[in-house]
């Protein structure tokens, strides 16, 4: 298959990448503004062979010609659309660049993707499908209680969570409007190694090695559900594989864990690994709350495991000690800023 990832120079893409280029004999290509070196690092365990089936495509969402030529140069069978902004508080500072990105990049790719299906040959066109990656935060905020599933309403509460939303409704729109073969899955936190250093577990690894301030919001206490990459990538396979087109799949990691407790956790695996004099818990800063922090997220994965037969397969505590050893084991990646 020729498989286009927008987005494959980021944590999640670059994950998916990784294991495509590890099954059978996929070409594939990956569209992206910045190619970033460490993405051939990860790929330093394949084959020859393997790395000549990948290829990177410096593409600009925002531009319609640049998203042309990527789908002519690519030809996809395959489309897993990742691409997006994704910091909430750079999208509280930047509102007008995440719209940009994620709502007129998605229309853009949108219009040459059917247009690029459109002309398919037959079996070509049945099979090809448009996978479009998205987020918990476009159903907004939970209270100690319930869970967000498909049938959950939207209800996004700050920018980012706002054009994730509204990327979603034109994708939907495309494949009841024009019947092009999307499916959308929405996915809760995700984390282990190679992820940016914005992010709250590498963000509070990279401040812990700098015997930095860990900065926390508010009280610390807001929940995310955690997700290991790995198994993030499982169910995008098995949706691009066996869902049904037009639907959405709701995708946890049955990890909830406040703020607080996830630091805490990650400062005492590094008490072990780097000891110092003061325990790394002592490092811990409340700073003012993020403006419209949603406390809680929890996702529902029913549909996805009893449709496509998938859940999380891994052990979540020490998937988070693995990863926390990862950082330790490569400080240069918390030494700048990466996508």
């Amino acid at each position: 298959m020729r498989i286009l990832v927008t987005g494959g120079s980021g944590f999640i893409g670059g994950t998916l990448i990784e294991k495509l280029i590890s099954l059978d004999a996929n070409q594939i290509f990956n569209l992206d503004l910045k190619n970033i070196d460490n993405i051939k690092k990860r790929f330093s365990h394949l084959s020859i062979n393997q790395i000549g089936r990948y290829h990177y495509i410096k593409t600009d969402l925002k531009s319609e010609k640049d998203i042309e030529k990527t789908i002519q140069i690519s030809n996809p069978d395959l489309i897993f659309h990742l691409a997006a902004e994704t910091h909430v508080d750079d999208s509280i500072q930047h509102p007008k660049l995440f719209f940009e990105t994620n709502v007129i990049g998605t229309i853009n790719l949108l219009k040459y993707s059917f247009n690029h299906w459109n002309n398919l040959s037959a079996e070509r066109k049945d099979n090809f499908r448009f996978i479009h990656i998205s987020t918990d935060e476009v159903f907004g905020s939970l209270g100690y209680e319930g869970s967000f599933s498909e049938k959950t309403a939207y209800a996004p509460k700050n920018p980012y969570s706002a054009s994730k939303a509204s990327s979603d409704h034109i994708v939907r729109a495309w494949n009841n409007t024009y019947k092009f073969p999307v499916l959308i899955t929405n996915c809760s936190n995700n984390f282990g190694p190679w992820q940016s250093t914005n992010k709250l577990i590498p963000l509070c690894i990279k401040q812990a090695l700098a015997q930095n301030h860990i900065p926390l919001y508010g009280n610390g206490l807001n929940i995310r559900d955690w997700l290991y990459v790995d198994d993030h990538i499982e169910a995008l396979l098995l949706v691009a594989h066996k869902g049904k087109i037009g639907e959405t799949y709701c995708i946890g990691g049955n990890n909830e864990i406040s703020n607080k407790k996830i630091v805490e956790i990650i400062c005492t695996e590094l008490d072990n690994l780097k000891p110092r004099k003061k325990p790394h818990k002592k490092l811990i800063k409340y700073i003012e709350d993020r403006k419209g922090h949603d406390f809680r997220y929890s996702i529902n994965s029913n549909k996805v495991k009893n449709e496509l037969d998938w859940e999380p397969s891994n052990d979540f505590n020490s998937l988070l000690i693995k990863t926390v050893q990862w950082y330790v084991d490569n400080p240069e990646w918390t030494l700048n800023k990466h996508i």
